[in-house]
């Protein structure tokens, strides 16, 4: 194990911590950076013994890539959201979605329903792992196979090209 992987086991959390604390901080500042900096050492190595062994990432930049997109996702889910509830009740089309996953590790599955909860109007309920199925509940489905096939091409594809699984 080299000295870089002992103080940032998980590197890409660590730039994680700090992006999302530097994007939520009232002001971009010096002692703000150092702040999450610090945090964005220390939680990875507190927490590292909790992780379980995930796989490595083959493709960084389409990580960053989903990363974006997902920004846009939440923000554009935002919207939509708040049209939703804002308006007539009878506008709302909630339901549960049964997704099958093509992914094979635990670790991306679990990354996924975290990605499908992160955008407001849905939220993972269960990864089922007997039938490597991802349930969801959906604020608003006008087409399931539409949106399951939404979900497996902007988060589930970029996923397996990331970590190659």
């Amino acid at each position: 194990m080299t000295l870089f992987d002992r103080i940032l086991p998980q590197p890409l959390v660590s730039v994680v911590i700090l992006g999302l604390w530097m994007v939520l901080a009232p002001a971009i500042t010096l002692g703000h950076f150092l702040l999450a900096a610090i945090l964005a050492v220390i939680i990875p190595l507190v927490t590292r013994n909790l992780w379980l062994d995930r796989p490595r990432l083959a493709r960084p930049g389409a990580a960053v890539t989903l990363f974006v997109r997902v920004l846009g996702d939440i923000i554009a889910a935002n919207w939509h959201v708040a049209r939703l509830v804002l308006g007539p009740i009878d506008r709302l089309r909630p339901s549960f979605l049964e997704i099958p996953l093509d992914l094979s590790d635990p670790f991306v599955a679990t990354l996924l329903g975290s990605i499908v909860s992160l955008t407001p109007g849905t939220v993972s309920v269960e990864i089922d792992r007997e039938r490597w199925v991802l349930l969801v509940h959906a604020l608003d489905v006008e087409d399931e196979a539409g949106m399951i096939a939404t979900i497996k091409s902007r988060y589930e594809t970029p996923l397996k090209e990331i970590f190659r699984c």
